[in-house]
């Protein structure tokens, strides 16, 4: 039973539009993550801002590659030099799980997509290159996000004793989790839909979205 009102329902932004294809998770106890809706993502130099969807701090061009999410899995395009598990990309390449990545002469990544029925992948910075704003890592977020201990988990919450689901339903985010939780002070049983600036608190785990503009 979701015991928000319809006022409050009315006021839950939707996803589409330029300024919610990306936003932020902190995940207390874990860490921060960029999270990219969009099925194509740039990756880049942090400057100028807005240019790259996944803006790194490093030397690199500020639109170096772009992955792209298909049918069949995950493709990099290179726009600048960039090596797939040693070898350098010259023409889209399917991205394989658990791949290295490396852009220019020093950042590396790993891409993982640790559940085999979601279509969602994370970015790990290997070399320690970091966002603007600082993530620790990126997410590429598809239909679901799985949290929790699990090794299909897309963010790997050691002490969860619960996994939670970020999803997208019609253009709007939701969390789904077993038994009750608080969403902005408010209570839900088992799932409740987000807004870009939410908090959320289970029994052991919470978490924050944060808007992200640019």
């Amino acid at each position: 039973m979701w015991l928000f009102g319809e006022k409050d329902r009315a006021a839950m932004p939707t996803l589409n539009g330029s300024s919610r294809e990306r936003f932020l998770l902190w995940v207390d106890g874990v860490g921060g993550y960029l999270v990219c809706l969009q099925s194509s993502v740039t990756l880049g130099r942090a400057e100028p801002p807005g240019e790259a969807d996944v803006p790194l701090i490093a030397d690199l061009a500020v639109k170096h590659a772009r992955i792209v999410r298909e049918d069949e899995g995950y493709c990099i395009e290179a726009f600048r030099p960039t090596w797939l598990d040693g070898r350098l990309v010259e023409r889209t390449t399917l991205l394989p799980d658990a791949c290295e990545l490396r852009l220019g002469a020093a950042v590396r990544m790993r891409f993982h997509r640790p559940h085999a029925l979601s279509a969602s992948a994370r970015l790990e910075y290997v070399s320690g290159h970091r966002t603007l704003p600082t993530t620790d890592g990126t997410l590429l977020m598809a239909e679901h996000l799985l949290l929790g201990a699990g090794p299909r988990c897309h963010v790997f919450c050691r002490d969860w004793t619960r996994e939670v689901v970020l999803f997208r339903e019609r253009d709007r985010l939701y969390c789904k989790s077993r038994g009750r939780f608080a969403v902005d002070g408010k209570t839900a049983d088992d799932r409740a839909p987000l807004s870009i600036a939410s908090h959320v608190q289970g029994e052991d785990w919470s978490f924050t979205l944060e808007p992200l503009t640019g």
